[in-house]
């Protein structure tokens, strides 16, 4: 079977064989969200079942971003040394598989040990198919990053919709996560059939077996820093500022981040026509200020209609920036790996530290003062947006035949 797919692709032509390659990492982007949406929807079993306090929920929820971040520099060596698809292939099943370690785990040290497997295999994994998505992109010769993050928010919701029908069952968490890890690798190995397979450019040297991030990818990171901060923060403390700053009741509060969810979504959905209508830097500068209005609208906010309005606002305007991070590091150096892990990196520990800063700081003063620090971070998205520009280069022929066009720019 595996053999007939790789012969049809070499026969096919390159622009069909493109979009072939454009669907498959789409549908492996979908398969990533929807092990994340999977296993949000248990948390409160394992807790349950293991009988664990909030605080030691949240020392084992650190776990798989710590993990993430040890591992992601591992990445580029092992796509390097089975080959991009190879490697995407087994890094995804490894993390559908992972999905059900946490629900068969006896006890909190096991469970830590369990959530770090987690992210690691999901951090390699995200390293993996966003190169291979910056690499489709380039071959097209259009955007398409924000689409497959699309998808991965698409496939997010696919699985937390699973996983709440599987929860208000009553099924027990250990076959829900079996179950899902099972469909979920099979559907991955499917998709994995039909992604490129670039081969190693000519002359170029393994990368080193631990890659630190590439100093190019520092500054773009630094951007996504800002607006993974400002989509943790609001994701996880939107429902409580309404609650405990507006006043209002627990069923709006929860509809304001399932609203902030479908923002993001749909944002980035549209999100691939506006950056080829008006470039990667105008799209983010646009972007951030969206967020600082929506930021200084909850900031200001007195009644739950500006709150949710500024929340929606911080959502439609981050929702593309990390796929174009990944997208603008995919395309410097000579390691494109490296430097998408090096951002990836970032970005995991943005979203690590989020939540924990919020409520540090809404201890020493207030929820508002927090927002601020959002609404802050948001305007550095105006001010970082250039490092996003796009290289005066195009890619040589490796390209199927496709000639990529130059992205508008600012």
């Amino acid at each position: 079977m595996a053999t007939r797919a790789k012969r049809t692709d070499r026969t096919a032509p390159p622009d069909l064989r493109l979009r072939r390659a454009r669907r498959a990492v789409a549908a492996v982007f979908a398969v990533h969200g929807a092990v994340s949406g999977s296993f949000a929807t248990r948390i409160p079993w394992i807790q349950s079942h293991l009988d664990l306090g909030a605080g030691a929920l949240g020392l084992a929820l650190a776990c798989p971003a710590i993990g993430a971040c040890c591992a992601m520099p591992l990445a580029g060596r092992i796509g390097h040394r089975f080959g991009a698809r190879a490697a995407l292939r087994g890094l995804l099943v490894l993390w559908c598989a992972s999905v059900a370690l946490p629900a068969l785990s006896p006890g909190l040290p096991a469970l830590c040990v369990a959530l770090a497997v987690y992210g690691a295999t999901s951090g390699t994994a995200d390293v993996a198919m966003n190169a291979l998505g910056v690499e489709t992109e380039e071959r097209l010769g259009r955007s398409i990053m924000s689409g497959l993050h699309g998808m991965w928010s698409a496939g997010a919701l696919a699985g937390s919709a699973a996983g709440t029908v599987a929860a208000h069952t009553g099924l027990d968490a250990r076959i829900h996560l079996g179950l899902a890890a099972l469909v979920l690798a099979v559907v991955g190995v499917l998709a994995c059939r039909h992604v490129l397979d670039p081969p190693p450019a000519a002359g170029e040297h393994p990368p080193p077996r631990f890659a630190l991030p590439p100093r190019s990818a520092l500054a773009i990171g630094a951007v996504a820093f800002c607006a993974v901060f400002a989509e943790g923060a609001s994701l996880d403390w939107s429902a409580v500022y309404l609650r405990d700053v507006i006043g209002t009741g627990p069923g709006l509060a929860a509809a304001c981040t399932t609203a902030f969810s479908c923002t993001m979504a749909a944002a980035r959905f549209a999100g691939d026509a506006v950056v080829r209508r008006f470039g990667p830097v105008r799209t983010v500068r646009a972007g951030g200020a969206l967020a600082t209005a929506g930021g200084l609208l909850v900031v200001l906010a007195t009644g739950p209609g500006p709150a949710v309005g500024g929340f929606a606002l911080i959502g439609l305007g981050v929702a593309v920036v990390v796929p174009l991070a990944f997208a603008a590091a995919g395309r410097r150096g000579p390691a494109p790996s490296q430097a998408i892990a090096g951002v990836a990196t970032i970005t995991y520990t943005s979203s690590l530290i989020a939540p924990a800063v919020i409520g540090q700081i809404a201890a020493a003063g207030s929820l508002v003062m927090s927002f601020g620090l959002v609404t802050a971070l948001a305007a550095g998205l105006v001010a970082g947006a250039g490092v996003l520009r796009v290289p005066a280069r195009t890619r040589a022929a490796a390209t199927d035949g496709a000639a990529p066009s130059r992205t508008p720019d600012a």
